[in-house]
């Protein structure tokens, strides 16, 4: 008898092409991403948020490596940072809203000047979002790792409060570093974009 139940319902999960069927399969990938897949990857890669979806376009090039340096070639130059520096950092050419990033945990000593970091944005807000930008500076103080950070395609640092929603990226702290980019894939992130769009116009 357990038998027989045990083949409906392996036959309704995976057979079955009711309406039922598939938002049962949907509740199941739910349940081994968020429970088992993702827990997992942090395992791995050591980090609390193993992947990020770009949900922003601070990231994005507009235009070739060249071209875009001659647009925002001169904040840089501020910081003592030359074109040769920067087009050997990784993701010199940045990345866009609706990638997928795959992160790893990384001892604050050994993150770089150039790498792309990402942290949590807020140490005063309860659900603070990870900001995904590049490192432009890293000093240590008192034994304690900071760093500054910049969206390539932001013309300044984001430096303010809104509504209570602080970001202050000219001094974040090594608790708020979640990890570094290691590398992109490309417009995946679209679907928790548009999830959290869809939730958005139910409320």
């Amino acid at each position: 008898m357990a038998g027989k139940q045990l083949k409906r319902i392996w036959h309704f999960i995976w057979d079955d092409d009711s309406i039922w069927s598939w938002i049962v399969n949907i509740i199941l990938a739910f349940i081994l991403i968020k429970f088992l897949v993702y827990p997992g990857l942090g395992l791995i890669l050591s980090t609390s948020h193993p992947v990020v979806a770009v949900v922003s376009s601070s990231m994005e090039h507009s235009a070739q490596f060249d071209e875009w340096w001659g647009e925002n070639g001169a904040w840089y130059s501020t910081i003592n940072m030359s074109k040769e520096d920067f087009s050997s950092y990784s993701f010199a050419n940045g990345f866009n809203k609706g990638d997928i990033m795959i992160l790893q945990g990384r001892n604050p000593a050994d993150i770089e000047v150039g790498e792309v970091l990402v942290f949590i944005s807020s140490r005063t807000n309860p659900k603070p979002d990870p900001i995904i930008h590049r490192v432009v500076k890293k000093w240590e103080e008192n034994g304690v790792f900071h760093f500054q950070t910049k969206g390539d395609n932001n013309a300044r640092q984001i430096n303010e409060c809104q509504g209570g929603y602080c970001i202050f990226e000219n001094d974040i702290g090594q608790n708020q570093v979640v990890g570094k980019a290691l590398f992109r894939i490309p417009l995946l992130g679209y679907i928790k974009i548009w999830f959290v769009d869809m939730l958005t116009l139910f409320r």
